[in-house]
């Protein structure tokens, strides 16, 4: 018979900016699957460097793995089928926990941003309807909010939230299409959405990012 037994684990996330009183602006991050947060996080660097003010923070998937085989480059990921749920409440957790002590040092003032990327879209919007705070811009890029999501759940979250789709023209795994169709149900379920598509693949867009964050 199958047994489960909550344990401590050490999670790891990457930071960029220093956290203080004058941070006005924080961007939590989530990475795609097989990606890691310090390979993640260098996406985002323009924006620290262009505001002092501004914090980016890349939590880690706390699956890690070879990309393949048994020896070379490592990826981590957010959740497999298996075990899925109890992953997703680890997960949510652990982003629970960070979030917690990130705003502890900053003032009540500060702006969130929340970004979730290929497997991490899924990942913050389940984080988000059981999170303490709630963020000023939610951004789900290449990626889908999560069907399995309670309607009232998604709509207390998505009413009157500031909300981004942003797609690649030639992304592998997502087409134009299905973003606007997840547009379309994100509308019905109260959101706003305003759908960005971009000339690319199933990656980040440094005009895009820019232009999301009031840079462009």
């Amino acid at each position: 018979m199958e047994r489960h037994l909550t344990v401590a684990r050490t999670a790891r996330y990457q930071q960029l900016g220093e956290l203080s009183a004058e941070t006005k602006h924080v961007w939590f991050v989530c990475h795609g699957y097989g990606q890691l947060a310090a390979y993640f996080i260098r996406h985002f660097a323009f924006l620290a460097e262009a505001d002092p003010h501004t914090v980016v923070i890349a939590p880690e998937g706390l699956s890690r793995f070879y990309l393949s085989g048994s020896s070379g480059r490592v990826g981590a990921s957010w959740m497999t089928r298996d075990d899925r749920l109890h992953e997703i409440q680890d997960h949510i957790g652990f982003l629970n926990q960070l979030a917690e002590k990130v705003l502890a040092e900053c003032s009540t003032s500060v702006e969130l941003t929340v970004l979730g990327f290929s497997q991490g879209t899924a990942t913050v919007s389940r984080w988000l309807v059981q999170a303490a705070f709630r963020p000023a811009h939610l951004i789900l890029w290449a990626g889908s909010f999560p069907p399995d999501i309670a309607p009232e759940s998604a709509q207390a979250l998505l009413r009157g939230l500031r909300l981004s789709l942003t797609i690649g023209t030639d992304d592998e795994y997502i087409t134009v299409a299905q973003a606007e169709e997840q547009q379309t149900e994100l509308l019905q379920l109260g959101g706003a959405p305003q759908l960005f598509v971009f000339a690319g693949k199933h990656t980040l867009d440094r005009p895009v990012l820019a232009q999301l964050a009031g840079l462009g």
